[in-house]
């Protein structure tokens, strides 16, 4: 899995290794402790290079002769109105946070194929990939078009049993929204549109995203589920 180093993917990497699965971690940054068993290994990984990426999926075919899920969860947040958003900002932005998502998919997909034993892929969203929010233009567009390319990959591996959903969470505490969480105003906005009321948990996408690659959820395919406090209800 993708953007295992910290937050949200390292939640998620730790709990399927709870559940008994044998992962690879990967983050463009180097992983921050000592992993914890011999069914997990970690690779350094820029997702906006497709070598790196698919150097990713070669490494879990290697050290565990299969491949059933892949969570593609690196991403940045980046600010930016309409009015402002540079082309820096708006390209590194699609390219790690879409264009990284379609090669792991992609790649994660032919070697499913290619066994022939079905398989789950996980995409990250966001809730602003349904509604927007001023001055995170390029992040809406980038989480938007995670959202139709899960519909559209979902139709396309139906076929070959391969599984394609996404998850969109709302303001979850990790280290990317800690300074939202540390500014009152905005903070008091978030929980205030909350209906639940309160900021999430890494583990609740971490539980997402075992269900989501387990059997339990066989019958889903093309799905994004909002885990948010009620956020897209409204």
């Amino acid at each position: 899995m993708t953007g295992a180093s910290s937050g949200i993917g390292l939640a998620i990497a730790e709990e399927f290794l709870s559940e008994g699965a044998k992962v690879i971690f990967s983050d463009i940054n180097n992983f921050p402790k000592e992993l914890p068993t011999e069914n997990a290994f970690f690779q350094a990984a820029d997702v906006s290079k497709v070598e790196d990426v698919e150097n990713l999926i070669k490494l879990a075919l290697e050290k565990f002769g299969r491949l059933d899920v892949m969570v593609n969860n690196a991403g940045i947040g980046t600010m930016g109105s309409a009015l402002d958003t540079d082309d820096n900002t708006w390209q590194k932005t699609i390219d790690i946070n879409l264009t990284g998502t379609f090669y792991g998919l992609r790649a994660a997909a032919k070697a499913m194929k290619n066994l022939g034993n079905g398989g789950s892929i996980i995409n990250m969203s966001s809730i602003l990939g349904k509604v927007g929010m001023s001055s995170t233009l390029a992040y809406c567009a980038s989480k938007g078009g995670v959202v139709q390319m899960t519909h559209a990959a979902a139709l396309d591996l139906a076929a070959d049993k391969i599984r394609v959903n996404a998850i969109a969470p709302g303001f979850i505490k990790t280290a990317m929204t800690k300074g939202l969480e540390e500014n009152k105003p905005f903070n008091d906005l978030i929980i205030s549109s909350t209906p639940l009321g309160y900021f999430g948990e890494a583990q609740d996408i971490a539980k997402t995203a075992v269900f989501l690659a387990s059997e339990e959820s066989k019958y889903m395919t093309g799905e994004v589920i909002y885990v948010d406090g009620g956020w897209t209800a409204k």
